[in-house]
């Protein structure tokens, strides 16, 4: 039994090493590094990373990228507290899809292009199954320290 147990420790270990190295990668595309990011590898795996920008149409609020392991990427601006998000649009397409993709996606939502993303959020995946998740990590990103 103490195999099966240190098996899913494994699992989960590569996992949130995998996810943390991505999530890494599309913060330093966006030009953020690692302090600017915080990530939950539980059921459901989810990332937010906090950007240094603000939309005119919303002038009080700091725009963020959240992502969860169903809906993929969407952009967000944070309440007054900073303690929530409201999404503004979602990338859509791949659950984990490129940085680049998320740059692009970024750069759309920032010039206020009606065809940044949808409204309404994909379901990309079901939530769990951290292994198949972490086949789907785009190769070449190497894990971020910190």
């Amino acid at each position: 039994m103490s195999i099966l147990i240190d098996f899913g420790r494994d699992t989960e270990f590569s996992f949130e090493r995998g996810l943390r190295g991505y999530v890494g990668a599309v913060a330093r595309a966006v030009g953020v590094g690692w302090e600017s990011c915080t990530l939950d590898a539980g059921t459901p795996a989810a990332a937010y990373i906090a950007l240094d920008w603000r939309l005119s149409r919303f002038p009080g609020h700091d725009l963020a990228l959240v992502w969860d392991e169903v809906h993929g990427w969407a952009a967000a601006i944070e309440d007054a507290t900073g303690e929530a998000a409201t999404v503004l649009a979602y990338l859509g397409g791949e659950v984990l899809p490129d940085p680049r993709a998320v740059v692009r996606f970024l750069a759309a939502v920032r010039a206020d292009d009606p065809d940044a993303g949808t409204l309404e959020a994909p379901v990309l995946r079901e939530a769990g199954d951290h292994e198949r998740l972490l086949a789907m990590v785009p190769e070449g990103k190497p894990a971020a320290r910190g």
